[in-house]
């Protein structure tokens, strides 16, 4: 396979495909319409980890934390929170006079009985429960004030409490109806309420008038399954939906000359390396991997392929992130000293490097070649080798059988570094099959025990720039989240993590 180092000998053809405008679609009065790629399967908050259910279930749902589209965590419903006994105990005073939308009162029972339930067998069932393991117990003091017991100290707790598994849930209405049942028939104190779920098809949810922070403007928010990136384009500038959160940057054009909708494109969580194999191969060697890295022009990359819907990193988190240190830049683009470093190191001319990657990730394909096309102007000889998602990430990389260099994509959800760090660079972790550093091991569990959010933003900055030191991986970008927005919609704040949540919002 021949690479070339010039993006557009590369092949760089990003379709645009050219989606026809047709009449608009009627809208109902007050409805808002979301198209997400795929239906979670269940609407239980412990049953997922997947950025659309929260899309559609941020609305149906609170936590005891909330976090607003500028990232700052507010008091949601617990209304104050202080951490007692040398922070081994955390007391939650909680809102009064809260319903769930089936009329039940919301009150310490029911925080206790959503803890329980996460940390019991129901919560072994899912993918949340190892969120949330730094529980011990939920106490009860009294009916609006509970204390959660810590088995060990978790600075990330209560931005963890503002999402997905942390979703406070009926207790009377979960035995009475049973797990099964609430999967497809969800009851939260959000700000909407369920009104139907059809599998594949879509999820209707109406404004709940009594939400303690205020009855919605909206009438309705429907979202509806549409994993096809040119069928949402074309349904938005259709009408039939106001929101599409499939606009691959190929497509981003399209909706930008769009009469009728807009194009958001902002920073996000989702960060992307080559992570690179510390134990075998020519990677082995720390000042190879720097050279690999000042082989990559990224800033090209991300203006070819990501057509600039991007930002180039120096660590692998976005500047969203706690824990991103501004003043830590990447290696430079230099190709010339890129090959001096080689040959310093001994590298012969023609040695191997295989980049593994997911195979239904065109984009990341794109990157490939344009990394490859590098890596062979340096004199190395590098392949390609594309898997299934489920091959590469829970085989390939987990038991260490990587070439060289594999692709890594992450969301870090929580915008704290330590959701990346630990789970990339500690030892035993599954996305860290080749390192055990007892120095990043040390640093790692060292910020896990710090509350001073300065003193744990140094710790964590410092395991950025030792990451960095040791090229553990080539760092290329941090993509944007990109959505096309019916301009209909008015009042609406993009969230970076695409948790919507739609009180405030209307439509014309």
């Amino acid at each position: 396979m021949k690479f070339s180092t010039s993006l557009k000998a590369l092949g760089f053809t990003i379709a645009t495909a050219l989606v026809p405008l047709t009449a608009s679609g009627a809208q109902a009065a007050g409805t808002i319409t979301v198209a997400t790629t795929i239906d979670p399967g269940s609407w239980d908050p412990i049953d997922t980890f997947l950025v659309p259910w929260a899309s559609a279930a941020n609305n149906i749902f609170d936590g005891l934390t909330a976090r607003g589209p500028d990232m700052k965590l507010q008091p949601a419903l617990a209304t104050s929170w202080e951490f007692l006994d040398n922070n081994s105990r955390i007391r939650f005073k909680l809102r009064q006079n809260v319903k769930f939308h089936n009329g039940e009162p919301f009150n310490a029972e029911a925080v206790k009985f959503t803890f329980d339930r996460l940390l019991g067998e129901e919560g072994k069932k899912g993918p949340q429960q190892s969120n949330y393991n730094s529980i011990s117990k939920v106490e009860i003091v009294d009916p609006y004030t509970v204390d959660f017991i810590m088995k060990q100290p978790d600075p990330v707790l209560l931005t963890k409490l503002a999402g997905y598994g942390g979703m406070i849930v009926p207790p009377k209405y979960i035995q009475e109806k049973g797990d099964a049942h609430f999967n497809m028939n969800p009851v939260g104190t959000g700000p909407f309420k369920f009104v139907e779920y059809t599998p594949k098809v879509n999820l209707v949810l109406e404004a709940f008038p009594e939400h303690w922070g205020g009855a919605p403007k909206l009438d309705k928010v429907v979202t509806r399954f549409i994993p096809e990136a040119n069928t949402q384009v074309a349904e938005l500038q259709a009408g039939r939906i106001d929101i599409a959160t499939l606009i691959p940057f190929g497509l981003a054009p399209t909706v930008e000359k769009s009469p009728n909708a807009s194009l958001v494109s902002i920073t996000g969580p989702t960060v992307v390396a080559l992570r690179l194999n510390t134990k075998e191969g020519i990677t082995k060697d720390v000042n190879v991997r720097k050279a690999l890295i000042m082989a990559v022009d990224r800033e090209a990359i991300i203006k070819a392929v990501l057509l600039g819907h991007g930002k180039p990193i120096a660590s692998f988190q976005s500047d969203l992130s706690f824990g991103n240190d501004p003043s830590l830049k990447p290696l430079p683009f230099d190709l010339a000293k890129a090959k001096q470093m080689l040959q310093q190191a001994g590298v012969q001319p023609g040695a191997p490097v295989r980049i593994d990657f997911r195979g239904n990730d065109a984009t990341f394909r794109e990157v490939a070649q344009a990394a490859a096309g590098y890596f062979q102007a340096l004199g190395l000889k590098p392949t390609l080798q594309p898997h299934e998602p489920p091959v590469l990430l829970n085989d390939i990389i987990p038991n260490g059988k990587t070439g060289e260099a594999w692709h890594n994509s992450w969301g870090g959800w929580t915008f704290d570094y330590d959701n990346t760090a630990y789970l990339m660079y500690h030892s035993g972790e599954k996305w860290n099959p080749y390192d055990n550093d007892p120095k990043l091991n040390a640093l790692l569990e060292k910020q896990r025990t710090i509350y001073d959010t300065k003193e744990r933003e140094k710790v964590l900055q410092e395991v950025a720039r030792y990451v960095a030191d040791q090229a553990l991986e080539i760092p290329l970008y941090n993509e944007n989240t990109v959505l096309g927005v019916s301009k209909r919609v008015k009042n609406f704040v993009p969230p970076a993590d695409r948790r919507f949540r739609f009180n405030d919002v209307t439509v014309e």
